[in-house]
């Protein structure tokens, strides 16, 4: 941190970790472990288990799939049928409006504050924080609907990734919503043994196994110091709502707080806060640069700086998918859209978001966030 011309220089640190510690080895392992506690049967047909691990819409950036659902499924006769085709693509175009719109038309804006925050005040910081989870929810979340279009064409189902994570009001339910495949195999391999084996500590042991799950989550992103910090934050997070989590439910249940809106809203907010600066780790290049960027936040006030056109359109794009998400989440069978039981209204959406995309979309756009994990 820099003060009174005074700098605390830290080292660079990173983890020697495998080769390929990624989606499909993930599955490898997922797979291993299956067959070795007698959940599944071994595949003897190496084309098919050849298959599992690198089958090509997921070995990126996932979902991370499970034996159990994929392999029955290329075991069967696949058809190509136009329903799923229609279906895939639906996906398809609701998943390059996240990426192309949302994540690379943000990304702009974020990486040109982030790559240089000793030009940028705390406003301009905090603004490029309070934005960076919305375009990795573009980028990731747009991805995984492309993934699962792909299949869903090929007549493959594989497993939904996100589920309206900003609509959260903890932590917990947070996990549940967010990248649902890597946290379901790291709380069926990891955290589940863990808290098994750590039973006699009672809540110590949950919170041990916590805190070791989201340090390893935060390594396999990256081997960084700067992401070690940001798993040990997720795990404080977890671990401190499971310390009130009783208290917490009695006190939804007697007061009926789950159906106030204002209770509601704040915990969403806050949620959504926490989650946000624990990403400044995540995107800074450094432990030195995250130190900055609080720094500045809390220290270095100052007159925003704004890209009028690509903030204006990014916002657009955000605007749009958090409509969608908050319709979906609240409204579920109103204002329907893609859905719609009338064909004037799907057409309507699917041109409408079609010229979005070649209207505001960042079509050179660089690669997604999650190929480099």
């Amino acid at each position: 941190m820099a003060q009174n011309n005074l700098r605390w220089v830290l080292p660079k640190i990173s983890f020697l970790l495998p080769v390929g510690i990624s989606y499909y080895t993930f599955m490898a392992i997922g797979y291993t472990i299956d067959v070795y506690n007698e959940e599944i049967e071994v595949e003897k047909n190496i084309g098919v288990l050849g298959l599992f691990i690198s089958f090509f819409p997921l070995i990126l950036s996932g979902p991370i799939e499970r034996a159990n659902n994929l392999i029955p499924q290329f075991r069967n006769n696949i058809l190509l049928k136009p329903e799923n085709v229609k279906k895939g693509l639906k996906l398809m175009l609701w998943g390059y409006f996240m990426k192309l719109v949302v994540a690379d038309r943000l990304a702009i804006y974020i990486d040109v504050v982030f790559e240089n925050l000793q030009n940028h005040n705390g406003n301009t910081i905090l603004l490029a924080t309070l934005l960076y989870p919305i375009q990795v929810y573009g980028d990731l979340g747009g991805y995984s609907l492309l993934a699962i279009g792909v299949a869903k064409i090929l007549g493959i189902d594989v497993m939904s990734n996100f589920n309206r994570p900003f609509f959260s009001t903890s932590m917990a339910e947070f996990w549940r919503r967010w990248h649902i495949s890597l946290i379901k195999w790291l709380t069926d391999y990891v955290y589940t043994p863990l808290a098994f084996s750590f039973r006699s500590l009672k809540l110590k042991g949950i919170i041990l196994a916590l805190m070791v799950t989201f340090i390893l989550s935060g390594l396999w992103h990256e081997g960084t110091i700067n992401f070690f910090i940001w798993g040990v934050i997720q795990g404080a997070y977890l671990s401190f709502e499971a310390s009130i989590n009783t208290k917490r439910i009695k006190l939804e249940t007697k007061y009926n707080l789950k159906q106030n809106i204002l209770y509601v809203s704040f915990f969403i907010c806050f949620t959504y806060l926490l989650f946000a600066f624990s990403e400044v780790f995540g995107r800074s290049n450094s432990i030195n640069d995250s130190l900055l960027a609080f720094e500045k936040i809390i220290l270095d006030k100052g007159i925003l700086f704004l890209d009028k056109t690509t903030l204006t359109y990014g916002l657009i794009g955000a605007s749009i998918l958090l409509l969608s998400d908050f319709k979906a989440e609240y409204f579920p069978n109103k204002f329907r859209t893609f859905d719609s039981p009338y064909i004037t209204i799907r057409w309507f959406s699917y041109i409408t978001i079609t010229l979005l995309i070649l209207w505001i979309g960042i079509l050179n756009g660089g690669q997604f966030i999650y190929f480099k994990f």
